[in-house]
């Protein structure tokens, strides 16, 4: 597996005004952050494409994109001409995440059927086919079982394609990111259908053991030139040891063993980057992505880390 020098994330997807959206873009970007992404979900939140348009209009540096866009609810001939246009905003800072698909009440909201995981993987599976051609030769004629594409077209587009970012925590999923993405997202297991349903079960270090070998198995030559990205769901800089067990205790991971897993990074300074280099080491994490209410407290160790 290639070492690649960190670099590090906020998931952010709600500010009081957009005025108050864009200082946050440009403070993710003064803080040394890489990328700002946007959830994708019916609830609170600003429609994730706008939102990042804002945001590149207001950074230089910062990339922006998606954690990740729900395919059963956009059309990909549609949504590549979509995230083409962000590319040309954003002139190439454009990380996109597609999914197929995991939280139930979107579905019900969106009037869409909730179908079994394997349709949905499947379905993204065509749909990551169309888009890349559409950024790559800007046409696609694709006949598969859930889609029919007929000369589609995608012009204008930015000179290079946007990095697509797929993940999951099954073997079906990580074997479509294997395939397909430029970036591999490891997550727990979201087949609950529920935000939190079987995070605290799914958190294992075997299962992230296992995640890695499902991709390297299904990547083959391209396994070299993944980057693995973990997306942290609480990131704090703690004064001691027992101040980060109390914090991982209060999230409901009890015990030492809870500040190893990769999911959270709540520890002093100089644990959070020993931690960090250590799972960079077993399973490759470089992209480590924080939530939005740590992206100041989590700071110094983006100082300290990022780019090596």
């Amino acid at each position: 597996m290639t070492v690649r020098p960190f670099r590090f994330g906020v998931q952010s997807s709600v500010a009081p005004t957009m005025t108050a959206w864009r200082d946050r873009a440009r403070a993710a970007e003064d803080l040394g952050y890489s990328a700002l992404y946007l959830t994708d979900h019916l609830d609170a939140q600003f429609g994730p494409l706008v939102a990042a348009t804002v945001a590149a209009e207001a950074t230089t540096t910062l990339h922006v994109g998606t954690l990740v866009l729900n395919n059963d609810l956009r059309n990909p001939v549609v949504l590549a001409k979509e995230i083409a246009s962000l590319g040309l905003v954003a002139e190439g800072r454009v990380e996109v995440g597609l999914g197929a698909g995991w939280l139930r009440s979107d579905y019900e909201e969106a009037g869409v059927e909730y179908e079994h995981p394997r349709t949905r993987v499947d379905r993204l599976a065509e749909s990551v086919q169309i888009m890349k051609d559409l950024w790559g030769t800007g046409e696609s004629t694709f006949e598969g079982r859930y889609y029919s594409v007929h000369e589609a077209r995608c012009e204008p587009r930015p000179p290079s394609s946007p990095r697509l970012i797929v993940g999951g925590g099954s073997k079906g999923i990580l074997t479509v990111a294997a395939l397909h993405a430029d970036i591999v997202g490891i997550n727990t297991s979201l087949a609950s259908g529920e935000k939190g349903g079987d995070v605290t079960s799914a958190a294992a270090l075997e299962h992230f053991d296992r995640c890695v070998s499902w991709v390297r198995e299904a990547a083959g030559e391209r396994f070299a030139g993944l980057e693995f990205q973990i997306l942290t769901i609480a990131a704090n800089v703690v004064p001691s040891r027992r101040a980060a067990l109390r914090g991982a205790t209060m999230l409901g991971f009890p015990g030492d063993e809870a500040l190893d897993l990769p999911i959270l990074l709540i520890g002093t300074e100089d644990e959070l980057s020993e931690r960090l280099h250590e799972r960079r080491e077993r399973w490759g994490f470089s992209n480590i992505v924080v939530p939005g209410e740590s992206m100041d407290v989590f700071a110094p160790v983006v100082a300290r880390l990022a780019g090596h």
